[in-house]
């Protein structure tokens, strides 16, 4: 945000940050360093910015929405995803969709759906607009998207676990007791199976809090009659554990 709090005094008022500076403004994964060129975008026929460290892109009008965040002028979510499909492949592309159309949650659990930045709707008439490059890739990759995935790892084991050809499972599920009271939140619900997958980031290791809040929910889960199947990056990235945990799980709880 330094780089761009310097080129504003410099930025001419019809252009926009466009490409992964977008991605940064509305806090989506996949930046690129911090060292890397300001993505600046201008609508034709206006010309593109030339400086040092400023990659300039000139669109055709009907490619490009731009709108504004936090005072910044800056394409949308769904524009910035589908103009990324130049340079990203079509798993990042479902990866990068999934954090956009995902609805947060605040505290409690509550679900915000008007923080949501984009639907699938609008991603994908941002796909189809107009002469749009690598318009294919854009809808093979979601065809793959869903809401619910809350995080890239989570995003990653769901592709994997398709690549796998696992059932498809519930994202982002409220688990409740017979009381009606929130147990917990899943990641991942095989609910035929009663197989819940819960994605285990860095936090869920080095946060004490965190660690004890997880320890009586699984237990509280477990004594509901359903079985964890708890997977970190390393079961995820690279080795492709993950997929084989919960396969096991899965055949074992076969209904």
């Amino acid at each position: 945000m330094k780089l761009i709090a310097g080129y504003e005094c410099v930025r001419h008022p019809s252009s926009f940050y466009t490409g992964s500076t977008a991605l940064g403004i509305h806090r989506l994964p996949f930046l690129a360093d911090e060292s890397a060129a300001l993505c600046v975008g201008v609508l034709l026929p206006a010309r593109a910015p030339r400086m040092d460290g400023v990659r300039g892109v000139a669109f055709s009008p009907w490619l490009a929405t731009v709108g504004t965040y936090e005072g910044l002028p800056v394409t949308t979510p769904a524009s910035t995803w589908a103009l990324l499909a130049r340079e990203f492949s079509e798993p990042k592309l479902t990866m990068l969709a999934d954090a956009i159309v995902r609805i947060p949650r605040g505290k409690g659990g509550q679900p915000q759906p008007l923080r949501q930045l984009a639907t699938l709707d609008q991603l994908r008439v941002a796909a189809m607009a107009p002469h749009r490059r690598h318009r294919e890739k854009l809808l093979q990759s979601l065809e793959r998207a869903r809401v619910g995935s809350m995080s890239v790892l989570e995003s990653e084991y769901r592709l994997a676990a398709d690549d796998a050809r696992l059932p498809e499972p519930e994202l982002d599920v409220e688990i409740r007791d017979r009381d009606g009271r929130l147990v917990g939140i899943a990641d991942l619900v095989y609910r035929e199976h009663r197989t819940l997958v819960e994605i285990e980031g860095d936090q869920h290791r080095t946060s004490r809090e965190q660690w004890n809040r997880d320890l009586e929910k699984y237990a509280a889960y477990t004594a509901m009659g359903w079985e964890v199947v708890r997977v970190t990056s390393s079961h995820i990235r690279g080795s492709g554990r993950g997929v084989d945990l919960v396969r096991t799980a899965l055949n074992r709880r076969s209904p």
